[in-house]
């Protein structure tokens, strides 16, 4: 048997698909026990506390969605319908996670459980089908390896694009928020109130800080939906994602329940976002000399050491190697 496996590539290409069949099936059949125990963890706790279904379904950037279904949420929808479960064990820090990332939608933690899926299983058998339709097939031992490690790449692709992604739209949020202030304090001070201010700064930050007029457009909604400031704020810093949003999202309760001045509240914070902004400038320009030394060492000090040595070397190769040999 060891010998027909190793004389004959179909044969080992069969063996393979057999085992990968027989690991997905097993996969398969632990997702599922999974999500069953899952699911029926989740409606216990929905009938003794009500869940959390209302938050999922009624969150402030699901408003936005509500009234469309993208492809892949289709398309999870119908690999649901098969019987198998896309619910994360994880799903509310999950959601906070894409949340942060700017994936609001109902649909995106099965999505993103969908992906990563697809990606553990279609990497590796692509891998096996290039390596195997190549002149020479490769061994077992390099072929499971190198399918082991795409697996676990597919596996974790998704996070780290999810990780980068939610980095990028903080740190556009953080940019952007000092301008915010200011307009918002310029409005206040005009005589709007604190929900028109909102609503006008939204509307003017469209097109220089989309993220922040998107957060300060769905607060207003919320508001306007009958939500209380404190809710709205509050889910103002739980979708930001932002340490500073956070903590002018509680300046703002504070201030709304002791009776100060938003305006004050407003002038004070915004000096100090931008003092905040200002050092994080001067930190990346102090970081400059760091990083810039290390293309100059790799690249500009061995073609300066070539330079300043060519002419020694010349003088070295014409007159004085002669002179040792005797020439």
């Amino acid at each position: 048997m060891a010998e027909f496996l190793a004389s004959s590539a179909t044969a080992r290409l069969a063996v393979l698909v057999g085992i990968f069949a027989i690991v997905a099936m097993l996969v398969y059949l632990g997702m599922t026990l999974i999500s069953r125990r899952v699911a029926t963890r989740s409606a216990i706790a929905s009938l003794v506390g009500g869940g959390s279904e209302f938050q999922a379904e009624g969150s402030p950037a699901s408003v936005k969605f509500q009234s469309r279904e993208t492809t892949w949420a289709r398309l999870a929808d119908a690999v649901e319908r098969t019987g198998l479960n896309l619910t994360d064990t994880k799903s509310e820090r999950l959601r906070e996670k894409l949340v942060a990332a700017g994936y609001a939608h109902p649909a995106a933690p099965r999505v993103y459980t969908l992906l990563r899926l697809l990606l553990v299983i279609a990497l590796p058998l692509a891998y096996v089908a290039i390596a195997y339709l190549g002149p020479e097939a490769p061994s077992f031992i390099k072929v499971y390896l190198i399918g082991s490690v795409l697996a676990l790449l597919g596996l974790y692709i998704p996070n780290l694009f999810i990780r980068a992604k939610a980095d990028r739209r903080k740190e556009d949020i953080v940019n952007g928020f000092p301008d915010c202030l200011d307009l918002l304090l310029v409005c206040v001070e005009a005589g709007l109130g604190i929900e028109a201010a909102m609503d006008r700064v939204g509307r003017e930050m469209v097109h220089s800080h989309p993220l922040v007029a998107e957060l300060l457009s769905v607060v207003v909604l919320q508001l306007r939906a009958g939500s209380t400031r404190e809710e709205a704020y509050r889910r103002l810093a739980d979708m930001s994602g932002v340490d500073e949003i956070r903590a002018f999202s509680t300046l703002l309760i504070q201030s709304d329940k002791l009776g100060t001045s938003i305006a004050a509240t407003l002038r004070v914070y915004s000096a100090e976002m931008r003092e905040k902004r200002r050092m994080r400038a001067e930190e990346k320009a102090h970081r400059l000399p760091v990083l810039i030394s290390i293309p100059l060492v790799v690249f500009m000090l061995p073609t300066m050491i070539g330079v300043m040595m060519l002419p020694a070397s010349v003088r070295m190769v014409r007159d004085i190697f002669p002179m040792m040999t005797g020439g």
